[in-house]
């Protein structure tokens, strides 16, 4: 049963109910959703739910008639995120595990390990302990494969995932690795499970060969009872009686394992389809699908690996799909973000601008804008985010060292350019150090009781009103009140009380102020991307650099600016954005900003710097990132 608890509560309250659970037998959890409080309470009930209900401090108790009590999002209303690291699996990010079926080799595990690096995986898999159908086939290396996978964290920072086939192996695994396996064959050996549980190390387990997600998520409920709340579910294929793949990806979980539980859920294609055409196929429509993460057997030469080489994508292949991964994962709200560990690393070793405590991000608006939410998913939980009430003011808040960086957006694909933060960039003297892009789904928004016929005003920020005009034009007796950002906007409606008003904004600022969507993705186009940037007083140092950003001016002669774009075709550089600007105070004469796909800072641009700064009257870096 869940305890809510009435905001008032005073502590002795808490800890009066908290002797009579304990004395009753239950195991309990304490947890919150919306600022308030709830305690979970699991055993064999021996009072009825009248006698919690008149505790005092105690407002109502809901059963819990699931049989996976601990797993149940009912009991834990809000995602699990699993640390690993500086990785977070559950989050704003997708988490990309890779690496070979087996430990073959340090040479073998090596070379593997870093092309799955360069190309964004920021967990490595191989196996040291193999559970193999023929008791013939290659069992793996034992101890000795673990420490060949803790030199390749060593060397290359990836967090190492394998499998655990023994309780025995426990104390091994605890010595050399980050999240242990538990495989198909052992979901449901349960003294296995209750081991992993008390290692206290996350676990990966996946799904059954023939298991339901009942049995699945029970599997789960036996490590969360041994106190071990870090489990990532992995569905890995069910067998039927198709044989054109090895076994059949059963997709469909994902949603169903969303409802049911709060514990985040990665899919392996390797394994599901068994086939190398078929792993990314199946990997891009399960990050579709909503899955919070991949886990992919990649191997250098899979025609010689001494298990599943069918299976194991060449890492050219690999490459591709994480570029594949990189444009679909904005389409459901999530980022895959290449330069993950790079930056974490980076951002870890920097001082705070304040010379003390947490790294702070500045963003326009209140929690639960879309620049809030570019913010956590740049950053994740390594950085503490800030609102602010203008551009100018992230601006300022990063030159005085009041925070350490400033996210910003430069433009929407369908509105254009925001000229104002062009023309910040020009005025600070500050680097560009990371960009992100999320695609924007506007929602209107109203109090729970409300309804779409009795809308009269809505509110949102006057940027929004012209990306949804199609719909707002269904509307025409609506009056629209402009507010600062998109999360002001519903919080006023909720402070206003007024079933006739309504918002535009992000179902994140619907979640966090407890209002309801009445109408989803109103936006005219859904094609709708804002691209913002990072920007700080300095460059983050071995952080990635995959492209840069220019401003520069020329002479106002013919062909002056094609001389310069002359440069970068000759060298072979891809421009991704021109655009200019009117130099202030200079009537007709502009700046041109232009990105780059390409480290312009680095050694091997050198040349192309200089003959850019022959053919500019101006010429500035505003960053490689």
């Amino acid at each position: 049963m869940i305890l809510v608890l009435k905001k008032d509560i005073t502590e002795e309250q808490k800890n009066h109910i908290r002797s009579i659970l304990r004395r009753e037998g239950y195991l309990i959890r304490e947890t919150s959703e919306g600022g308030r409080p709830l305690i979970g309470a699991i055993g064999k009930a021996g009072q009825a739910l009248d006698f919690f209900e008149g505790l005092p401090g105690v407002e109502k108790v809901t059963p819990i008639s699931s049989s996976f009590k601990l797993a149940s999002r009912k009991m834990h209303q809000e995602d699990t995120l699993v640390n690993v690291g500086d990785v977070v699996i559950g989050g704003e990010r997708i988490v990309v595990i890779a690496g070979p079926c087996a430990v073959e080799s340090r040479e073998q595990a090596l070379a593997i390990a870093r092309k799955v690096r360069k190309y964004g995986a920021v967990l490595f898999r191989g196996g040291a302990f193999k559970p193999r159908t023929s008791p013939y086939a290659f069992q793996g290396l034992g101890e000795e494969g673990l420490k060949i996978l803790a030199e390749v964290r060593d060397k290359l920072g990836l967090g190492i995932v394998t499998e655990i086939t023994s309780p025995a192996q426990a104390d091994i695994m605890i010595k050399y690795v980050d999240v242990v396996q538990v495989g198909a064959r052992n979901m449901q050996n349960f003294e296995l499970l209750k081991c992993v549980g008390r290692m206290g190390k996350p676990v990966l387990l996946k799904r059954g060969l023939a298991a339901t997600i009942e049995e699945w998520l029970m599997s789960a409920e036996y490590i969360l009872s041994e106190g071990n709340e870090h489990i990532v579910l992995c569905e890995r294929g069910i067998r039927t009686f198709e044989p054109y793949t090895r076994n059949t990806l059963d997709l469909s979980a994902i949603p169903v394992i969303k409802n049911l539980t709060h514990l985040p859920v990665i899919i392996d294609p390797s394994h599901a389809t068994g086939i190398r055409e078929k792993v990314s196929p199946m990997a891009r429509a399960a990050i579709a699908a909503g899955a919070d993460g991949l886990m992919i057997e990649v191997h250098h030469d899979p025609d010689r690996a001494l298990s599943d080489g069918p299976q194991s994508l060449y890492p050219g292949q690999f490459g591709q799909l994480m570029r594949d991964i990189y444009v679909i994962a904005p389409v459901i709200g999530k980022q895959l973000d290449f330069g993950y560990l790079d930056k974490a690393k980076a951002v870890k070793v920097m001082k705070a601008a304040r010379g003390e405590g947490d790294r702070r991000a500045a963003f326009l608006g209140e929690t639960g804008t879309f620049s809030h939410k570019a913010c956590t998913q740049y950053f994740g939980t390594e950085v503490t985010a800030v609102p602010t009430s203008s551009f100018r003011q992230i601006f300022d808040a990063v030159r005085n060292g009041e925070v350490d960086f400033g996210v910003v957006p430069l433009e929407n694909s369908l509105t254009g350019s925001i000229h104002e933060n062009y023309d910040l960039l020009l005025e600070y003297d500050f680097r560009i150090i990371g960009e992100i892009t999320l695609r924007i789904m506007h929602h209107l928004i109203a109090r729970p009781e409300a309804k779409l016929e009795t809308i009269k005003r809505v509110f949102s920020h006057p940027q929004v009103f012209q990306q949804c005009r199609q719909f707002l034009e269904q509307h025409p007796g609506w009056e629209l009140v402009s507010a600062r950002d998109t999360a002001t906007s519903v919080k006023r409606i909720k402070e206003g009380g007024l079933p006739t008003d309504a918002a535009i904004a992000g179902k994140e600022a619907a979640s966090i102020h407890g209002m309801a969507v009445i109408q989803e993705a109103i936006e005219t186009n859904p094609r709708n991307y804002t691209r913002f940037v990072v920007i700080s007083t300095g460059q983050l140092k071995n952080g990635p650099r995959r492209k840069s950003s220019l401003v520069y001016s020329t002479g106002n002669q013919p062909g002056a600016l094609y001389e310069t774009l002359r440069i970068f075709a000759e060298k072979g550089i891809n421009l991704v954005k021109l655009e200019s600007r009117p130099i202030p105070g200079k009537p007709w004469e502009y700046m041109f900003y232009v990105d780059l796909e390409a480290d312009i800072e680095s050694p091997s641009f050198k040349s192309v710097l200089d003959e850019l700064e022959k053919r500019t009257d101006y010429l500035r870096i505003l960053g490689s990132y």
